[in-house]
């Protein structure tokens, strides 16, 4: 294992800026894998730290084939997540919203510069990611529709699903978006859980890279038999809007198979307590992402369903 600061930022009052990678074996540079670029996406840095621990143990046992570099990233914004803050802390900026990014331009920017002329040449990167909204996830691989990345590629991952998802104006400063423009085949992984740690889904995930790396030749690893993912557009799932505000209390799980006409969720008065609102499942399917904060908002989805496997 080689340790090294992929980008450095020099701090004016406090220790410097760093990110650290981890790189394994050598020669082609096969395969990045990045953890959280969001301060608040501890389950993501939880996922890298458990990946890298066991890429050690194949190193070790020289199960990493000849050839193949992989690099671990586990964090990108070190300073947010140090303070619990979501975003840059000075600025408020996203860095996944500054790819390819800028070495003359915002902090961010320059980060993401950095960052992304080290990572660009790789042929496969896989980011731990979150979601926009809060909520739990059934675990899934997702990529872009730009036609670079295959489908075929993101079943070796074995898990339930893979999202296939429409390109937005948004989109096009992002990492993923941005790996695949200088033709690296890009996924992102999700699992249950961002703001805590669920082992089991870091697990699942853990193992699903496991999968894709020796899937593609890269390592001697000994996997269970893959599931065959169901391929499933962004657009075709289902999501269960709220029409009032208040607090919201889930009557089902994620990754649970609810039928027609089941309760989903009430959303109560915070003052009276009483349900101003009931979500019930318009048909026979799963539930694919469910809403996890305590409060919802009008005209939110908060439950989103999918086809079952």
């Amino acid at each position: 294992m080689n340790k090294k600061i992929v980008y450095e930022l020099k701090g004016l009052y406090r220790d410097n800026f760093r990110i650290t990678g981890y790189e394994f074996g050598t020669g082609e540079k096969s395969v990045c894998i990045v953890g959280n670029l969001r301060g608040n996406e501890v389950q993501q840095i939880y996922c890298c730290g458990r990946l890298v621990k066991k890429m050690k143990q194949l190193e070790e046992e020289g199960r990493i084939q000849e050839g193949h570099k992989i690099l671990i990233i586990p964090s990108v914004n070190p300073y947010s997540m140090n303070i619990k803050k979501k975003f840059w802390p000075t600025d408020n900026t996203d860095i996944n919203r500054m790819f390819p990014g800028y070495d003359l331009g915002e902090t961010t920017q320059r980060i993401a510069q950095g960052v992304f002329r080290e990572i660009s040449e790789y042929r496969f990167g896989i980011q731990f990611t979150s979601f926009y909204m809060p909520g739990n996830f059934v675990p899934h691989v997702r990529m872009m529709d730009q036609g670079f990345s295959s489908e075929k590629t993101a079943k070796e991952f074995g898990l339930p699903y893979v999202i296939i998802r429409r390109v937005r104006p948004y989109d096009t400063t992002t990492l993923n978006y941005n790996w695949q423009v200088w033709e690296t085949q890009a996924f992102s992984l999700y699992t249950s859980a961002t703001e805590r740690i669920d082992p089991s889904s870091a697990g699942q995930a853990v193992l699903a890279v496991m999968n894709f790396l020796s899937g593609e030749g890269m390592i001697r690893y000994s996997v269970p038999e893959r599931v065959d993912s169901k391929i499933v557009r962004d657009d075709e799932m289902i999501s269960v809007k709220t029409a009032k505000s208040g607090i919201f209390e889930p009557a089902v799980r994620a990754g649970e198979e609810v039928v027609t006409g089941q309760v989903l969720a009430n959303i109560l008065d915070p003052y009276e307590g009483e349900i101003l609102e009931t979500l019930y499942a318009p048909c026979n399917r799963r539930v694919f992402f469910l809403h996890n904060e305590p409060l919802a908002y009008a005209n939110t989805a908060v439950v989103k369903l999918i086809a079952r496997v």
